[in-house]
């Protein structure tokens, strides 16, 4: 195994709370800490840490996200390859939307280097809590809004649905706002195909940065998606339509009374 190493980890979604103690340990003890977050603040507090702590690369001006993560991808690489143990930090959970934290790790093993990632608290985590939403319950689908309308995906409306991204519908460079209205106008005619139209369901963002600030949480019927206000960082949850019918001659193979 070459010297060097690649450690991944997630800051949560709020500032300092959300950070795992194994986490922060990774941070503190990195030759070199890499990090990719939402805001300047948390940013200094990670400096506080190491002072090592340095910005990844993220270069709007290229016209496709997938340009840019793949700058951040190879500056990981850059460091780890010079021998040094690295800890590169993202917002949020470093395995759910975070394309550079994935091909890092996986770059870096096809390589010879030691890498691992760390889990982080997530929006769906807080999604879960803030909503009361126990996806154990009526089970819990999830997929990228784009990905969901482009790939026909099929789901259950029996069980609870999340759309991540919903303001980058058909969105492959970056965020600017008042560009989502023709997705989410799409995204509500599709949905409504298995929803009534005064189906509730939540336009969701987690409460960032500080344990002091409130979640979004605004419940309106499906038809007034098109109209949300939303940001890049909003979440549709759809609640289930109703309860899926139990089948019996299941119940009784398994040997099960009352359910």
């Amino acid at each position: 195994m070459k010297t060097g190493s690649l450690t991944i980890v997630g800051t949560g979604i709020q500032l300092a709370g959300h950070l795992t103690l194994a986490a922060k340990a990774w941070i503190e003890q990195a030759d070199k800490v890499l990090f990719a977050l939402a805001d300047p603040v948390t940013a200094k507090w990670l400096k506080g840490l190491n002072a090592t702590a340095e910005a990844l690369p993220y270069n709007k001006h290229n016209q496709r996200r997938r340009d840019t993560y793949r700058e951040m991808t190879e500056r990981i690489l850059l460091e780890v390859r010079q021998g040094l143990n690295v800890c590169a930090v993202f917002y949020g959970h470093p395995g759910v939307f975070a394309d550079p934290a994935h091909a890092a790790i996986q770059q870096a093993h096809c390589e010879g280097f030691r890498a691992q990632m760390l889990p982080g608290i997530s929006a769906e985590d807080c999604l879960f809590a803030d909503l009361g939403v126990d996806p154990g319950k009526n089970g819990c689908q999830s997929f990228e809004a784009t990905d969901f309308l482009i790939r026909r995906r099929k789901f259950d409306p029996t069980s609870a649905l999340i759309l991540w991204q919903i303001a980058m519908i058909g969105n492959l460079g970056f965020y600017e706002p008042g560009s989502h209205r023709k997705g989410l106008k799409i995204l509500a005619e599709v949905l409504e195909k298995d929803y009534d139209a005064d189906h509730e369901v939540v336009v969701y963002e987690a409460a960032v940065y500080y344990p002091v600030c409130s979640p979004v949480i605004n419940r309106i019927p499906l038809s007034k998606l098109p109209e949300a206000k939303v940001t890049e960082v909003s979440t549709l949850y759809i609640p289930p339509t109703a309860m899926s019918p139990i089948e019996h001659e299941m119940m009784a193979s398994l040997g099960i009374d009352n359910w």
